[in-house]
């Protein structure tokens, strides 16, 4: 996207004779501002010159004279208001052509000897006081200092030069006039927060967020209001804010510039106009007095007391006429106060909730107020200005939501509106006119850095972004965030939209609403693991490859949301697997269940590591936010743990048999066993699961008809087995279904057969003559349907002007497809409109199902609907409408239901449906046509009878001739179902053996996935195998093996100890060895035989003493200096029934075990209560290895000793524990 640079790029070398020197040689530019200029205008100028320090380590002179100056100069000034800048374009010197006269404009411009003694200037000049302000920032930005240099500890990268490109670089107006957020929903993390720092939201609380909206280049705000009053909380408030150049108004059931705190402090008789016409008269007359000499954006007319709609029981009439009054009389007070022609006074009208239907049954307001219309409280435009609308003097704007508190439930935790749907909403709204103002509610700001500087970007300059560059703005902004390059820049982008798809698809929240993706079909829940998985691992890299001064922010910004929202999502997959697996009755129900837990307990580190670790604990309460156990719309008070199933295993072996398609379990179910069918061209496997009800291993076979290719035919258990079933196509047997049987057999005597299909119906024979090419892209029937991601058409025909075009990665799945103009007028009948065309090749003639997936709009342009065309080949088009008539569609707004509503939002999705008649199997061109241009479109499924239930619908179906891309695909899905089926463990505590008893030969080992259930030491007894010959049981009893654990899925982890090796001997048989100490969760267990020939009947695990003390350890600097100490940042959670004192000693270990340096702490933790506790540790400069010691004595005599590596990538030293990890040790 197109960006205005000016900063000359020095990193080849030095720059041409082209440039103008702001920094160079050790010294940098005088910068000079009239003192006649905007007081805002002239500190903002002071805002410069501190980022050119903190770029330089130089402080330019801040000079109001023009009289002496160096030979370099900046000159800052608004036209106008500074004599310098009038001159110069008096005389023709600076050109101030289309920004003179403009709305926030600037002009930044190199001037060659602009007065006497002046070498050369740079230039600032604006249009306005906003307009120079911006100018302003513009250069610290291009500077490297970030907006979010405080907000987010984006560190500023130190350069000794600067250069600017000699020129002309102009700035013109904004696209939206007013831009701005909403400090909303702020209780418990931002008022807690802002309470713990400052007095209360006061004038140095506010003097943060003001600076951050300008170099965000917005200029206007909805202040904090649950708990707060921004006029009387601090008087300062709205003289600061008019300093600085930021425009105050109040949300949308606070009128007059009245904070609701206001009315409950003063309360005096009811929030009732008509009863109460005189005292809310004076209430109101307060509000605007104050202010009058302010910039301000008022709001008219009236809800109800608090955030609700208006009260009483009068007809709907009534209230109109009532509300009609109250916004008179409100501009009688504005005219008195503010000035007779009240129609130069912004004002606008909220038109929220049921305030919407007040208009829609006919109430109007002044044509000079501004129409503020809003989403759905979820990202869904509910309305945009009609043509005749267009035309009113005061314009119309969007109030929109990146945070929530209502139905269906509360999102106040983490950002889940993805940026491609920000872009597809706002787009429309902007043509369709809504461009006087756009605000959006961002909750407490943190975490929704990316989202909120999109939203603001967006509104600065609509032109900037299209359908197919928004993934332009991460990557751009992961390289200014981290001066990362670009390969980097694009898997830090790529971290950030993946996250918010995952809570596009579903928020956070909601995760125990509705059934989730499935476990049992089509590889769902197993591949979107995956795909969380892939992402945390390659954050955590990407964390460990930045250097120290960028890992708070990308903690922050992409660690913490990337990782919350992958265990968030996995706990409760892990939780509805748990409640699965007890219904079939599978001992590993239980670990499922204590994984669900352990990811609970991460949750809760992750949240304190925001908190309390990063930055040393400056966003403390910023991650309060309770996200798990919703009951209903409102948030928990603390977080709950979802259900999760469990069983008592069965004494002994039992098999159980589970197949993929079915939640059923063989034995015992009352339907066949049988695989989801085979077919000629889904290359993709299925599988048998093989499972223990018992509690002792067994073994199994498995035997298959000849064509029928299971990758095994043998096996153990100990708690499940998946078994890939493949077959072979050319070996099967003639005909259009064959039937096969796959039978497995366990050592306990249970028997399991399960049927295969091969289904091969003549209607998917290749359609073309042999020696002719297969047509592209023709999607094949399989398994009952036909799915396709909309970008994969197979022709786009425009008509009339518009056209479909991709909007890339908006959706659930893929992508989405829209048509563009968004203006385009709906086609009824659709016929010549423009349309999609699909080429599919169906099994059978008959009636055919077709769903189409629809992003979740409202029909939100007058007049239209969310209608969309479908037909086959040349038959007649079936409209569909994406919305029920009536009040079931319309969002809750305290008058209406709203459970289609409720449902589209819960699951971010429509879907319509259209049948049609099929004459004849084979190949049909599927035609999607635009009926109204506010669909988008994002998946189709046709349904031939066999789909099952998924969250996100049947993955897209396999393409004719194109077996290699079929099998890729199918591979992803296969590769993650195994990846999740592969850990077979053992329960610790409890016995570890094989199946039948091992021998180990000197050298050999024997591994086994292990559960450790609870964290703390074991004691591990060795039981070998007595051989009955005499003479080969003394060698045996001669015998020693080496124990080795270590953790399964280290991405899962945060840093772990070291966990030494146990020695054992068959001749301590009995006696157990003591002292290893186990975190809880997945590992892999090696026994090697060290000497002799290890007889081996297995070990047995007991726990000698579970750890109530969670200790959570890393270690950092506070910059790149060797010679800087180190933090050593403990952790540390109690997890006890009672509280305990604790003694902590820390030691910083050489390569040789010397001591560098130690530090002690003591202290007492309440039961449930956790701490971070930050000691100084001495520098080590020159050391190639470090190690931390951890040692914890706690007052029931418990007393834990770990011993920490510490990373140092690339040979220098470095705080090796990482701030981000969040896992068990």
């Amino acid at each position: 996207m197109a960006e205005m640079r000016y900063l000359a790029d020095t990193a080849s070398g030095a720059p041409d004779a082209a440039v103008f020197p702001l920094a160079a040689g050790g010294k940098v530019a005088d910068l000079v501002v009239s003192g006649d200029d905007h007081p805002g205008v002239i500190r903002a100028a002071d805002d410069l010159r501190r980022d050119l320090f903190r770029v330089t380590g130089m402080t330019p002179r801040l000079c109001h004279e023009t009289e002496p100056l160096s030979e370099h100069a900046v000159f800052i000034g608004t036209i106008g208001k500074s004599a310098v800048i009038d001159g110069l374009i008096e005389t023709g010197r600076l050109d101030a052509a289309g920004v003179a006269g403009k709305w926030e404009s600037f002009v930044v411009q190199t001037v060659p000897e602009p007065l006497p003694g002046v070498r050369e200037a740079l230039v600032i000049a604006g249009s306005d006081k906003r307009g120079t302000i911006y100018g302003l920032y513009d250069l610290s930005g291009q500077i490297g200092v970030s907006p979010w240099h405080w907000w987010a500890d984006v560190p500023v990268a130190r350069r000794e030069e600067l250069y600017i490109r000699r020129g002309t670089y102009k700035q013109g107006e904004p696209t939206v006039k007013y831009r701005g957020i909403f400090l909303n929903d702020e209780g418990p993390c931002l008022m807690t927060w802002v309470r713990a720092n400052y007095p209360d939201f006061t004038h140095e609380f506010y003097e943060r967020v003001f600076e951050l909206l300008l170099r965000l280049r917005a200029n206007f705000l909805w202040p904090a209001m649950w708990d707060s009053s921004f006029y009387e909380d601090d008087e300062r408030n709205a003289a600061l804010a008019d300093l600085y150049g930021i425009v105050i108004g109040t949300s949308h059931h606070e009128p007059m510039l009245r904070p609701h705190k206001d009315w409950k402090i003063r309360r005096s008789g009811p929030w009732d106009y008509a009863a109460n016409r005189d005292t809310l008269y004076r209430f109101w007359e307060e509000g605007i007095a104050r202010s009058r000499n302010y910039e301000s954006i008022i709001t008219l007319g009236m809800r109800g007391d608090g955030d609700e709609a208006m009260g009483g029981g009068e007809p709907l009439e009534e209230k109109m006429r009532l509300l009609q009054t109250v916004i008179a009389d409100q501009r009688e007070i504005i005219a008195r106060h503010m000035g007779p022609d009240v129609t130069k006074v912004p004002q606008i009208w909220a038109i929220y909730k049921e305030v919407q239907e007040y208009y829609e049954r006919g109430m109007r307001v002044p044509d000079d107020v501004t129409l503020l219309w809003s989403d759905d409280n979820h990202g869904n435009l509910r309305r945009v200005p009609s043509p005749e609308e267009r035309g009113r003097s005061g314009g119309a704007g969007i109030y929109y939501h990146l945070d929530y508190v209502g139905n269906p439930r509360s999102y106040k935790w983490i950002a889940t509106v993805p940026v491609p749907k920000i872009w597809e909403q706002m787009h429309k709204a902007f043509a369709y006119g809504a461009d006087r103002l756009w605000v959006v509610n961002v909750g407490d700001l943190k975490p929704m850095e990316f989202q909120t500087e999109f939203f603001l970007r967006l509104a600065w300059n609509v032109h900037d972004f299209a359908p197919d560059n928004l993934r332009e703005f991460g990557v751009g902004w992961a390289m200014r965030q981290f001066g990362a390059a670009r390969a980097a820049a694009e898997e830090i982008a790529d971290l950030i939209a993946r996250y918010a798809k995952w809570n596009g698809r579903l928020k956070p929240e909601l995760l125990n609403a509705v059934p989730l993706y499935s476990w049992v079909h089509y590889k769902e829940a197993e591949t979107v693991l995956a795909d969380m998985r892939d992402a945390v691992v390659k954050a955590e890299r990407l964390f460990r490859e930045l250097p120290d001064a960028y890992r708070d922010a990308f903690f922050q910004t992409v660690i913490y949301p990337v990782k919350a929202s992958a265990i968030v999502n996995e706990l409760h997959l892990r939780a509805e697997k748990s409640r699965l697996y007890a219904r079939q009755g599978r001992a590993m129900a239980n670990a499922e269940a204590r994984r669900a837990e352990l990811l609970f307990e991460t949750d809760e580190e992750l949240a304190f590591d925001y908190n309390r670790r990063t930055a040393l604990g400056k966003w403390n309460h910023m991650m309060d936010q309770t996200h798990i156990g919703y009951t209903c719309w409102n948030q928990p008070e603390t977080n709950a743990m979802p259900e999760t199933g469990r069983v008592s295993p069965l004494p002994g072996a039992a098999m159980g048999v589970a197949v993929e398609g079915s939640e059923s379990a063989w034995p015992g179910a009352a339907e066949e066993c049988a695989l989801p069918p085979f077919d000629p061209h889904a290359r993709e496997r299925r599988y048998i699961d093989v499972f223990n009800r018992g509690s002792e291993p067994f073994a199994f076979t498995v035997k298959a008809d000849s064509w029928i290719r299971p990758d095994v035919t043998e096996g153990a258990v100990v708690k499940q087995k998946r078994i890939w079933v493949d077959v072979d196509r050319e070996a099967a047997p003639p005909g259009e279904q064959i039937e096969g049987t796959v039978t497995i057999a366990g050592s306990d005597g249970t028997e399991v057969s399960v049927r295969v299909r091969l289904i091969r119906p003549a209607g998917l024979a290749p359609q073309t003559p042999a020696g002719e090419t297969e047509a592209a892209d023709v999607f094949v029937e399989a398994d009952g349907h036909i799915s396709i991601e909309a970008e994969h058409f197979a022709a786009s025909v425009p008509a009339g002007g518009a056209s479909w075009r991709k909007i890339e990665d908006y959706g659930r799945t893929l992508s989405s497809m829209a048509v563009f103009p968004v203006t385009a007028p709906s086609a009824r009948p659709p016929e010549g409109s423009p349309r999609l065309d699909y080429r599919v090749r169906l099994a059978a003639a008959g009636d055919i199902r077709v769903v189409c997936y629809l992003a979740p709009s409202l029909d939100f342009v007058p007049g239209a609907g969310l209608r969309i065309g479908v037909s086959f080949d040349d038959g007649p088009i079936v409209i569909a409408d994406g919305l029920p008539h009536g009040a079931d569609s319309r969002p809750h707004d305290g008058t209406h239901d709203g459970k289609d509503w409720e449902r589209s939002v819960i699951l971010n999705v429509r879907t319509v449906e259209t049948v049609h008649r099929i004459d004849a199997p084979g190949d049909h061109t599927l035609r999607v046509w635009m009926v109204d241009p506010t669909v988008v479109l994002q998946k189709i499924v046709l349904d031939t009878g066999s789909v099952r239930p998924s969250f996100l619908g049947p993955p897209e179906s396999p393409r004719a001739e194109k077996p290699e891309a079929n099998a890729a695909s199918a591979a992803v899905r296969e590769k993650a179902a195994e990846a999740e089926a592969a850990f077979d463990p053992h329960d610790l505590p409890g016995p570890v053996r094989p199946v039948f008893p091992l021998e180990l030969k000197e050298g050999e080992t024997w591994e086994a996935d292990v559960f450790v259930h609870e964290t703390g030491l074991y004691e591990v007894q060795l039981t070998p195998e007595v051989p009955a010959a005499p003479e080969a049981a003394d060698a045996a009893a001669d015998v020693r093996a080496a124990l080795e654990i270590r953790p399964l899925f280290p991405e899962r982890w945060g840093w772990l100890p070291e966990i030494s090796p146990v020695h054992l001997g068959a001749s301590d048989a009995g006696r157990p060895a003591s002292g290893l100490w186990l975190p809880a969760g997945e590992h892999r267990l090696r026994l090697r035989a060290e000497s002799g020939s290890l007889h081996f009947a297995g070990l047995s695990f007991t726990l000698a003493g579970r750890d109530t003390v969670r200790v959570r350890p890393t270690l950092r600097r506070e910059n790149a200096d060797e010679a800087c100490p180190f933090i050593a940042q403990i952790g540390l959670f109690n997890d006890g029934a009672y509280g305990r004192r604790y003694d902590l000693s820390l030691a910083l270990l050489g390569e040789d075990g010397r001591r560098l340096g130690s530090a002690e702490a003591v202290g007492r933790l309440a039961r449930g209560e956790k701490d971070m506790l930050q000691l100084r540790l001495p520098p080590a400069p020159g050391v190639s290895r470090l190690w931390l010691s951890v040692s914890l004595r706690l007052d029931d005599g418990t007393e834990r000793n770990w011993r920490y590596p510490v990373r140092k990538p690339g040979g220098t030293a470095h705080p090796g524990l990482p701030i981000a990890r969040s896992g068990r040790s």
